[in-house]
């Protein structure tokens, strides 16, 4: 999946070249101006209900489910299962992965012979689940029947009761809590739930909501030796977040962020796109999920869609004029938006080395932008639907979140999907004593080599 990234030369305007551009182009103006006019007026008349991100916790398993990458290699090769040649692939991918061996996995996982079961997922899903929305109701102080709205995300793991049925057993919720809980819908399911509670919590204003995002692991753990199936097992791993958001007017002074934006963008009617995360069964009928060559210029084609919708929605104005004059009278031109003039931080799925790269470089990042992506998959490996939330607790953690400053988190899913949420930091944030990075923030970032070597010579 490593691919050379040639990175476009940006391409800015003189002030000569506007000049002449706007003086030869005085109807695109006033029709700029006039949508300008239009947006504002419109802003100004409408009531919006805002939507708070009042706090949210992430999930860190104790150090006895840490996973070397040569543990994990030792544990394939005894149990016998696979040939050399897939065990060999699965070693050329973590060496090249960006994952420390400080990342986890559940137990289950790493017994002789594996051990694939419906009771094993169920500890595995409660144990992320229970631990991730105790710790963020008992840092807030909340009752467990103060939720209005529960929505849970887990992509590969929908048992009947469902999860949400389930965290309402285990805490007691109210009988009348509003409950979704969502399956299949991949690493972008995190924000999708965001956008999901911000629809529910403006029409039921005042509300609480409680989001739960997480994967279970050991329902897709591929024993076959299709390579497309075999990537899941190298990049995975063991994580969850619980989030907390509120439309009440009184919990803005409690609130770390607004919610400004949300942005979905689904490629399914695309056949290439809704079959380059596939499950399914291979030759040999074992189950698991294919991950195709197709899924990185996907993911190119599906964030270009999601960021055109995006841009008009946050950009400065100077910049979308000079954006549209480009494409407009140089169309072959490869110039890209700033969105850096957007953004203060990006909190990008950590889905992979190449997603991160191809990120850096259809975003025009420098290295301290995808920072707190790469640092995350190196620590905790690819955790799904909430690797954007161990993301922003990096920032957190750094102190680098300013009062006013905007985060983009961003993600992909199968689908194929790409959903963006946009936050502005509405207070001064400080680290809590919970931030799961805390313990080791001081050792990061770290250097992160290209490759490693974790095969014996």
């Amino acid at each position: 999946m490593n691919q050379t990234i040639h990175k476009a030369s940006p391409i800015s305007l003189t002030m000569s070249e506007l000049t002449t551009l706007l003086s030869s182009s005085g109807s695109i103006l006033k029709i700029f101006i006039s949508l300008l006019v239009f947006h504002l007026v419109y802003q100004r008349l409408r009531r919006r209900v805002k939507v708070y991100l009042l706090d949210f916790t992430c999930y860190r398993a104790p150090d006895s489910n840490r996973l070397p990458m040569s543990t994990l290699l030792e544990t394939i090769y005894l149990a016998n299962q696979i040939d050399q040649e897939s065990i060999d692939f699965q070693a050329r991918i973590l060496e090249r992965s960006w994952l420390s061996n400080q990342t986890s996995i559940p137990p289950s996982l790493t017994e002789i012979p594996l051990k694939k079961s419906l009771s094993s997922v169920q500890t595995e899903t409660m144990t992320t689940i229970f631990t991730s929305v105790e710790d963020l109701l008992k840092k807030n102080k909340l009752s467990p029947r103060s939720i209005d709205i529960l929505i849970t995300n887990c992509s590969l793991h929908a048992p009947t009761p469902s999860l949400s049925a389930m965290v309402i057993n285990k805490f007691h919720m109210r009988s009348n809590i509003k409950s979704f809980s969502l399956s299949g819908m991949g690493c972008a399911a995190g924000i999708l739930s965001v956008s999901l509670a911000n629809d529910l919590l403006k029409v039921h204003k005042g509300s609480l909501a409680l989001i739960v995002s997480t994967e279970a692991l050991n329902t897709h753990w591929y024993i076959g030796k299709d390579r497309s199936m075999l990537l899941t097992n190298c990049l995975f791993r063991m994580g969850a977040a619980a989030v907390l958001m509120s439309s009440n007017d009184q919990d803005r002074g409690n609130a770390k962020y607004e919610l400004l934006h949300v942005v979905r963008t689904n490629k399914a009617k695309d056949d290439r796109a809704y079959r380059c995360i596939y499950q399914d069964i291979d030759s040999e009928l074992k189950q698991g999920v294919s991950i195709t060559k197709d899924v990185i210029t996907v993911a190119g084609d599906v964030l270009k869609m999601n960021l055109t919708t995006l841009g008009p929605l946050v950009l400065p104005y100077l910049e979308l004029l000079q954006y549209v004059i480009r494409k407009i009278y140089k169309p072959s031109s490869s110039y890209r938006p700033n969105f850096k003039k957007a953004f203060e931080h990006f909190c990008i799925h950590t889905g992979g080395r190449a997603v991160i790269q191809a990120m850096e470089m259809n975003l025009n990042l420098k290295k301290e932008d995808i920072e707190p992506s790469k640092m995350t998959l190196h620590r905790f490996g690819n955790t799904s639907s909430s690797s954007v939330w161990y993301a922003l607790s990096y920032l957190e953690a750094k102190r680098r979140v300013k009062r006013g400053d905007k985060v983009l988190q961003i993600a992909f899913g199968s689908g194929f999907k790409c959903n963006s949420a946009v936050w502005r930091c509405i207070r001064e944030v400080e680290p809590d004593t919970d931030n799961k990075w805390l313990d080791f923030i001081e050792s990061y970032p770290v250097d992160v080599p290209d490759s490693v070597s974790i095969r014996p010579c």
